[in-house]
């Protein structure tokens, strides 16, 4: 009963979020964006090709101010959402972990502090290893693991966020065993992994692809239920649509996406939201953000109101399974 009743709340925060007055709010002062995550990794990428798209094409007329408040797992950027309560000169980029991390830590800030905007893609998630490692396929990258239990080290971003998340899938999937070991962001993931400190990790595509580019790391499936789109060649004549699935590669896990979020605090006006949902929107029709998503392979979709409110909530559900049986719900 107290599930239903929060996410008949957490839908209707969402669609009373976008409803209301006219756009005729404008921003007023420089606007800051907020990235809940540490330089170079996908929701700083995120930010800045949406800041970059804003400013080239005049969506908002006073100046974007980028800032990066990545700690507590990117719990930093939202408390600082939370405290700039009414003012929708503040804009907060996220993932899923706005609406997760409260379920897993205690923290001093409630998805109550945040005022839904929108989502304009859903990132992909791929297995990789380094590049000289001996394993061609997810199998035999798997099966070695399962030959030595605890042995090998999973890197990720964060602690019990998204690729934790899936690593213990991964492991309840499989019967696999790893040691997960946690980085502030996906970019110190891609380093660690390139340089032989980690045997694997599950970063997005835009998260490894330089990496790729040198032949430092090689993935080996995507957890998507078809192969990503054809592209232009990566490294050794392939690229993302030549990626197998992981469940095509006996990796029996078809889908895991993540979506990128866009946040203000509680309490702005309802034609504030109004007007970040027609910049975004306009974002997300741009040839520049096109092309943004297929270079670093997302899934393109923009989300808001109910449409934002009922993925979230599928979303939320399918995490909190994990949550649960992992024991990270917080009491």
């Amino acid at each position: 009963m107290m599930r239903t009743t929060r996410l008949a709340g957490f839908a209707a925060c969402f669609i009373l979020a976008g409803a209301g007055a006219a756009q005729a709010w404008q921003p007023t002062k420089p606007v800051e964006f907020v990235v809940t995550s540490g330089a170079g990794g996908g929701t700083d990428n995120f930010a800045r090709m949406i800041q970059s798209i804003i400013t080239k094409n005049k969506l908002i007329d006073q100046p974007i101010v980028v800032v990066n408040k990545g700690g507590g797992s990117g719990a930093e950027g939202y408390l600082h959402g939370k405290a700039g309560k009414s003012d929708p000169h503040r804009v907060i980029f996220g993932t899923n972990n706005a609406y997760l991390l409260p379920l897993v830590a205690k923290l001093g800030y409630r998805l109550s502090d945040l005022t839904p905007v929108s989502a304009l893609a859903l990132d992909e998630f791929i297995l990789w290893v380094k590049g000289d490692a001996p394993y061609a396929d997810a199998k035999s990258y798997l099966d070695a693991v399962k030959a030595k239990p605890m042995g090998f080290k999973m890197g990720g971003s964060q602690s019990k966020d998204t690729d934790q998340t899936l690593t213990s899938m991964i492991q309840d999937a499989t019967g696999a065993k790893m040691i997960y070991v946690p980085f502030q962001g996906g970019s110190a993931a891609a380093v660690q992994l390139a340089g032989g400190h980690i045997d694997s990790n599950v970063n997005n595509p835009n998260e490894n692809i330089g990496q790729w580019k040198a032949g430092a790391v090689k993935p080996l499936c995507v957890f998507s239920p078809v192969r990503l789109a054809k592209g232009e060649p990566v490294f050794d004549g392939k690229g993302w649509g030549d990626i197998p699935t992981c469940k095509e590669s006996g990796l029996p896990i078809e889908t895991f996406q993540m979506p990128r979020t866009v946040w203000l605090p509680a309490d702005v006006p309802a034609d504030a939201v109004a007007f970040y949902e027609g910049v975004l929107e306009k974002v997300s029709q741009s040839p520049e953000w096109q092309e943004f998503v297929a270079r670093t392979a997302q899934t393109g979709r923009f989300l808001k109101g109910k449409e934002l409110a009922d993925f979230v909530a599928k979303d939320e559900a399918a995490n909190r399974k994990v949550f649960e049986n992992e024991g990270w719900i917080v009491k």
